[in-house]
């Protein structure tokens, strides 16, 4: 006889752990099945850093393998500590409510009365610029490359590009990013863009807007890059960062004629797939490529498939977070976004070069600017750049929409979190350290 579980999520990653524990939590059996290792991309190839102090390589890959290798095993832990059943191999749904586990050569099956699917991203491959893992290589290899390259070509300035491009710029290798679009973080407001291009100046990274490439050439050392202007570029490796794509088994599809939309896998508002009993969350959905965006949508997918009744939450309100040197974040609309919808809005903004701990840590570059709905009278988006604002985040989100009087929130002084209240106190124009606008 088959094993038996309430629930089982394919894919360890953010939103599968998270779904599973939560369903565990919700009293429900749980088998978690997944074919690599527990924690999925964002653990294991996507979310530690690199430590910038020290150029020594090795040092660097070490340090960086030992904090995956122990959050790994402490999330194995963590997980089992649930009594959620981990389920190594490829896991596959051949009919509603089975499913087939391939590993090491051997077919396991198990039934489940409600299935979650996180089966996470992969990097996209440009037909004309094909990975060879050597010379032409994704962020995966980037974080494992086993020398400091003197050059790289970045293909992509969003946010793996430019992450990757401040990591390689720290120890020394010549980085030339190469993007299609008119401006860096194209995803953001133009301001952005322009400010972080001109901080990369700083640490001697290139930036090519408006440009593509068109092949390149790795029969010699270094690569030869062409770009459609006609220029080339040498470089010793050429990391294709243009973004990610789900990953959904292809026999999963066909089995039970699981509805995609395009790449990714269909779903409505409570993260239910065409096939009921079926439930999808996280880069497998497309829809915000965040770990913390998948801890949003594990929630509501495990509620709902433990008999709760839960809708996802505005995705404008999960906060954007980009480790760049310096950092950017945000959360709501942004101003253009306002523009394009037609609304009325108001923008405040303040800078780091003003602020006082900011100046006593020599980390000045950056603005944060806050939007006003001029019609209700609150603030509904905040853009940041600059150091430590992934940290301050959290805090611009519990502004959004509050009707607390922005003067009557008290921040520490001196701290750098003065710059969120002095943009959001602008946005009124009520601002003490602002000129006043004219």
């Amino acid at each position: 006889m088959s094993e038996s579980f309430d629930v089982v999520v394919i894919g360890s990653g953010p939103g599968g752990y998270a779904a599973a524990i939560r369903c565990a939590q919700r009293g429900a059996t749980v088998g978690v099945a997944e074919k690599n290792f527990i924690g999925g991309t964002c653990l294991n190839c996507g979310c530690i850093p690199f430590a910038s102090a020290s150029a020594n390589w090795a040092k660097m890959q070490a340090r960086k393998d030992a904090i995956v290798a122990g959050f790994r095993k402490g999330l194995t832990g963590l997980i089992q500590s649930h009594k959620v059943k981990i389920l190594p191999g490829r896991a596959v749904i051949t009919a509603p409510g089975t499913i087939k586990i391939e590993a090491e050569g051997s077919t396991n099956q198990i039934q489940a009365g409600r299935i979650i699917l996180a089966t996470g991203s992969e990097p996209i491959e440009l037909p004309a610029l094909p990975f060879d893992n050597r010379t032409v290589i994704s962020s995966k290899e980037a974080l494992g490359l086993e020398n400091i390259p003197k050059s790289m070509v970045i293909v992509g300035g969003g946010v793996i590009g430019c992450e990757m491009a401040c990591v390689y710029a720290a120890v020394g290798t010549k980085v030339t990013i190469v993007e299609a679009l008119s401006r860096l973080i194209p995803m953001e407001d133009e301001w952005v863009g322009r400010l972080i291009e001109r901080e990369f100046k700083k640490l001697e990274i290139d930036s090519l807007t408006s440009q593509k490439v068109t092949s390149v050439d790795t029969s010699a050392e270094p690569a030869k890059v062409a770009l459609e202007s006609g220029q080339t570029i040498e470089a010793e490796k050429v990391l294709v960062s243009v973004g990610r794509r789900p990953v959904v088994d292809k026999e999963t599809v066909e089995a039970v004629n699981l509805q995609m939309s395009d790449p990714a896998i269909s779903v409505n508002e409570k993260l239910e797939t065409n096939v009921p009993g079926v439930y999808a969350i996280g880069d497998a959905v497309g829809t915000t490529f965040l770990a913390h965006g998948a801890f949003a949508e594990a929630e509501v997918a495990a509620v709902n498939a433990t008999g709760g009744d839960e809708k996802i939450a505005d995705y404008s309100l999960i906060p954007r977070a980009v480790y760049t040197f310096p950092e950017i974040a945000s959360i709501g609309k942004t101003e253009q976004a306002c523009k394009d919808e037609g609304l009325d809005v108001s923008v405040g903004k303040s800078f780091f070069k003003a602020n006082g701990r900011s100046v006593a840590h020599n980390e000045t570059a950056g603005q944060i600017s806050a939007v006003r709905n001029n019609a209700t009278n609150r603030i509904i988006g905040v853009t940041m750049v600059g150091s430590i604002v992934t940290e301050m985040i959290g805090t611009a989100r519990l502004l959004l929409g509050s009707t607390e009087r922005i003067t009557e929130v008290s921040f520490p002084h001196p701290t750098v979190s003065e710059v969120l209240k002095e943009a959001a106190e602008d946005a009124f124009n009520l601002s003490l350290h602002n000129p006043p606008k004219v």
